[in-house]
């Protein structure tokens, strides 16, 4: 179908409102029963990717250790057990495929069962050979991190597409006005994740006010059509938000609906950016219920990750040190200092210098211009500030200014990852909920780094800071870290 088609859909709604026409994203289908093309094409894209990276690094183990009769049965139980474990892990899972943690965790997964795998047999061919605990301690690891970059990208590939319109899953938005706006502006802000928003149904057929849509989105019947409308128009997901006359009942009735229509069913809980690590399910004679725990800022976890974030600094400096020196012999070419200290808030309402390469003109604090800027709350960002210098620019553009805060991830008062660290005057003017990110180290990025950095508005900015502080675990970190490679190549909000 082309990206001009459109499907007319019915269901409920106001008196005298017009029935409304639904436009059929590019690359989505209408047939709910057809084949979902492009969910066959990232499946297909990640199984090549995964057996072309566990097969070259078991060519590349063979090449230098010699075929021999052990080696090449080694070779063959890593591929076949790498592979196998991911498929037992739902690693192609179309939809943890080039969105969210999951995608990785289930790599994970999938390698560490290979390796337990790998080890006993090579426990049993070469008991008494080094050549077998090396198979299984280096390259099934090898083999598991070569898939996981092919991942990455897969992912960049991913979300080019997506941004673009391709790749897409239509979503049908069941709910109360507020919640499907609140749904629509969630899912165009992370274009990513692989959601469309194409239609809606709420308590009364109708939209926000007399309309018949809702942020653009068409209202196309009450809660009674959501199965007829699933078929009408092709959503290949179904999110169900809080709602007048929404029952349990209701919902189970609806998921029996809708088996047999290859259509994902997802419910919002009504928990406002709380995530997996706290989440978890107890039944009551078989009633399931959410258990929330209360998030953790101490203890052995976050002691481990300062641990790290020592480690990880102390190499970085070491490696980067050419860099810092380049850096440093361009800055004071500009006259003035090379660093620049300025007094930020930390863990605990703990003020601390932070540490970054000079990028504007000496005594910049004097000279802030007055009148509009482009931040928004305490914030104040200038896209085209004149007290930047020329290599402060080129600095910017890249982070590169940055790096210094190193020193203060190396010294303990900041993070690896973590919110952004606040000066004192913002801390000042902060709500009681943005004073929650005050609860942990600020980092070097984080949610904010990657999600937009200076284009944010500053209640984006606390919402992400929050997000993290209240759902930090270990795999969070690493997917930031990962993500702000792309996000400092792209400099996305950088200025």
């Amino acid at each position: 179908m082309s990206s001009e088609a459109r499907v007319e859909v019915g269901g409920s709604r106001p008196a005298g409102a017009a029935r409304p026409h639904l436009t059929v994203a590019p690359g989505v289908t209408s047939a709910p029963t057809g084949v979902r093309r492009h969910r066959t094409v990232l499946r297909c894209r990640a199984v090549a990717l995964d057996v072309a990276a566990v097969a070259a690094v078991g060519a590349a183990a063979l090449a230098l250790t010699g075929p021999t009769p052990t080696t090449l049965v080694l070779a063959g139980a890593t591929v076949v057990a790498e592979l196998g474990g991911l498929a037992v892990a739902r690693a192609w899972d179309p939809a943890a495929i080039g969105t969210g943690g999951a995608e990785f965790a289930r790599l994970a997964r999938g390698t560490v069962a290979a390796t337990v795998a790998v080890a006993l047999l090579a426990l049993v061919l070469t008991a008494a050979d080094p050549v077998g605990h090396a198979w299984a301690l280096l390259v099934v690891p090898a083999a598991g991190v070569a898939a996981a970059l092919g991942r990455l990208a897969l992912r960049a590939v991913v979300a080019r597409a997506r941004r673009r319109g391709r790749w897409t899953a239509p979503v049908l938005a069941v709910g109360a006005p507020a919640a499907v706006a609140d749904l629509v502006a969630r899912t165009r802000r992370v274009p990513g994740h692989g959601w469309t928003v194409v239609a809606a149904c709420t308590a009364t057929g109708g939209g926000e006010g007399r309309t018949s849509e809702i942020a653009g989105v068409p209202v196309v019947g009450d809660l009674d059509a959501v199965a007829s409308e699933v078929r009408r128009t092709g959503a290949e997901v179904v999110a169900v938000a809080p709602s007048p006359g929404w029952t349990p009942r209701r919902l189970h009735e609806l998921a029996w609906r809708l088996e047999g229509l290859d259509v994902d069913l997802v419910v919002d809980p009504g928990l406002m950016e709380i995530a997996g690590p706290r989440l978890h399910v107890t039944p009551v004679d078989g009633l399931p219920l959410l258990r929330l725990r209360p998030p953790s800022f101490r203890g052995g976890p976050h002691a481990a990750k300062a641990v790290v974030d020592r480690v990880v600094a102390a190499l970085a400096l070491i490696v980067l040190a050419p860099v810092f020196a380049v850096v440093a012999l361009l800055v004071r070419r500009d006259g003035g200092p090379v660093f620049y200290r300025q007094v930020r808030v930390g863990r605990d309402g703990r003020p601390f210098a932070m540490v970054k390469f000079r990028s504007m003109v000496v005594g910049a604090e004097r000279l802030r211009p007055a009148g509009d800027h482009d931040g928004a709350g305490p914030l104040f960002k200038l896209h085209d500030d004149p007290r930047v210098t020329p290599i402060g620019r080129v600095l910017r553009r890249w982070s590169l200014d940055e790096l210094p805060q190193l020193l203060n991830v190396l010294g303990g008062s900041m993070s690896l990852v973590g919110p952004r660290p606040p000066l004192p005057e913002e801390v000042g003017t902060y709500a009681e909920d943005a004073r929650r990110r005050l609860l942990v180290r600020p980092g070097l990025t984080g949610l904010w780094q990657v999600s937009g950095r200076s284009d944010l508005s500053w209640e984006d900015t606390v919402r992400l800071d929050l997000r993290y502080v209240e759902n930090w675990s270990p795999g969070l970190d690493l997917l930031i870290l990962a993500r702000t490679v792309t996000a400092v190549v792209g400099a996305r909000g950088a200025y």
